[in-house]
């Protein structure tokens, strides 16, 4: 079995692949101090639950944005699981596409992975979005190449600012507005209508401008929690798919597998 790894600003997603089935996931909170071992005492139990055990486990991969809890997943796989991991980006698992932009090195492992994933599941020409702490739009062609995007604050980011510069602003969930009516009538509903819809009306101006420059027929993959919420109010989207990135993960390990 493959235990792929998606460490996020936010959590880390921990995927297991028996062969080509996803057979589980489990989330937990970014924390770069966060051990190895701590993260063992965490992740045997919800395997034993599962019914897996540690042998079962063969390869493991990673994919991260945030250096620090690098060295303690890799402690992790090397010592309770006796494995090498596969760090993605890396070595044999380098990405083996073209980075089309000015600083190549500078593409973050989950923007990648999600090129990985929308051009082997998808094809043709492409924007992927990713709604995370950040909101990623990707541009990739027609042959896998990575072409460009856009980086624009994640919707919680946004609402924290907010609240987080405001004196009597509520925190709100996020969630669709009850109506589709963007006078909101208490200070609530004008906080959820201007967060929710100014959102859905960034995506919709911005992939509009996208797709005038990329002047061909493109398709629209979307992925992150938030995506299936979003879906319900555009109709921007072609696709979605929320395991995007693991499924990327999945894809990469394969290859670098095969490989050796």
């Amino acid at each position: 079995m493959l235990l792929a790894i998606d460490v996020g600003n936010t959590n880390l997603v921990f995927a297991l692949f028996d062969g080509e089935e996803l057979r589980a996931r489990w989330r937990i909170s970014t924390d770069g101090r966060r051990t190895g071992d701590e993260y063992a005492v965490w992740l045997f139990q919800l395997l034993g639950i599962e019914g897996v055990a540690r042998e079962d486990i063969t390869h493991i991969i990673f994919g991260s944005v945030v250096p620090r809890a690098d060295h303690n997943l890799t402690v992790l796989a090397e010592k309770y699981f006796g494995i090498t991991p596969i760090i993605a980006g890396q070595g044999d698992a380098g990405w083996n596409f073209e980075i089309d932009v000015d600083l190549p090195s500078t593409l973050g492992a989950d923007r990648a992975l999600n090129c990985i994933a929308a051009h082997a599941l998808v094809g043709g020409d492409m924007i992927v979005l990713d709604f995370g702490t950040a909101t990623k739009f990707e541009v990739v062609d027609f042959n896998g190449a990575y072409k460009g995007g856009i980086i624009a604050p994640g919707i919680n980011l946004s609402l924290d600012a907010l609240v987080g510069k405001t004196a009597k602003l509520p925190r709100i969930a996020i969630s669709a507005p009850a109506t589709d009516s963007v006078i909101g009538r208490n200070t609530e509903d004008q906080m959820l209508i201007g967060v929710f819809w100014g959102y859905v009306a960034m995506m919709e101006g911005l992939i509009a401008r996208m797709k005038a420059e990329i002047g061909r027929p493109t398709k629209i993959v979307a992925t992150g929690g938030l995506s299936v919420l979003f879906d319900d109010h555009t109709d921007i989207f072609d696709v979605v798919d929320t395991d995007l990135t693991i499924r990327g993960l999945q894809l990469l390990a394969k290859r670098t597998i095969s490989k050796g």
